[in-house]
């Protein structure tokens, strides 16, 4: 296969180590609106996205902020990026000021077509290790899509639910937290880029804060609760500053399910499993 071949990139590898410093966690608790004193020695569910990161000089940066592909991940030009879903394992809390490793891997590729045109499918594995004891296990989903306008009107209604809030976002929130996951993505911090070149009305919400978001609305109205595992996706953009609301249900023993809505209807959904 030529390395211009995107499915080349399965088993490709990469290592990233990071000291999960706290002045660095008080700033993503300050970005997510949290009390850094509340913080404490383990590190909050899903905070990982804001260290483990390898960035890149400007040079190597595309025009939508992002890297460039055809490092780790394949190479997808004029695509526009978006963080599908995933699915995680939590086995043990990450620690605080503590040295961790990131261990990532190119698990699949695969080329599919959508209502907006071709769609190239990344699944990337993450495996967050302290000590060498596996903390977190993740599968992350990342979808290339030709340029096109985005699919923005949700057709499916959101459920009422047993708990919610209603979450209000505006550019100086996303852009924080751009800044602490060093996510150069535009479409979060530059409205002109993001409603000229990619087609959205105003500013998008990032899919992994939304995601952080439904989980500790979650924790908040069951605050015993332990997570031992979550699996989402992303129905359809949430967009800035208009409020949206994050939710769940109770399902059987042990479960919940999850969702963000706005306007009525669903935008990205979550399947939890925790114990009491």
């Amino acid at each position: 296969m030529s390395d211009h071949d995107p499915a080349a990139w399965v088993g490709r590898t990469e290592t990233c180590v990071d000291a999960l410093d706290p002045g660095h966690v008080r700033r993503v608790a300050l970005s997510l609106s949290t009390d850094p004193d509340q913080v404490g020695e383990h590190l909050p569910l899903l905070w990982q996205w804001a260290f483990f990161i390898e960035g890149q000089p400007y040079a190597r940066l595309g025009e939508d902020g992002h890297p460039q592909r055809g490092g780790f991940l394949p190479p997808a030009a004029d695509r526009n990026r978006m963080w599908a879903g995933g699915r995680l394992e939590f086995h043990h809390p990450l620690q605080v000021g503590v040295p961790g490793e990131r261990r990532s891997r190119i698990a699949a590729v695969m080329e599919k077509t959508g209502r907006t045109g071709q769609l190239l499918f990344v699944t990337v594995e993450h495996h967050y290790f302290q000590d060498n004891v596996l903390c977190i296990a993740e599968e992350q989903d990342i979808v290339y899509r030709q340029p096109s306008p985005p699919v923005l009107v949700g057709t499916q209604t959101a459920p009422e639910p047993q708990w919610s809030e209603t979450v209000s976002l505006d550019s100086v929130m996303l852009f924080r937290y751009s800044a602490v996951t060093f996510n150069g993505h535009r479409i979060h911090y530059d409205a002109p880029y993001a409603r000229d070149v990619e087609g959205y009305p105003g500013l998008v919400v990032h899919g992994p804060l939304i995601a952080t978001w439904m989980t500790h609305a979650f924790l908040r109205a069951h605050p015993g609760a332990r997570v031992r595992s979550l699996a989402y996706r992303g129905v359809r953009p949430l967009i800035a500053p208009k409020p949206f609301r994050v939710g769940g249900c109770l399902q059987q023993d042990g479960e919940a399910t999850l969702w963000a809505e706005q306007d009525g209807t669903l935008a990205h959904q979550a399947s939890l499993r925790y114990d009491s």
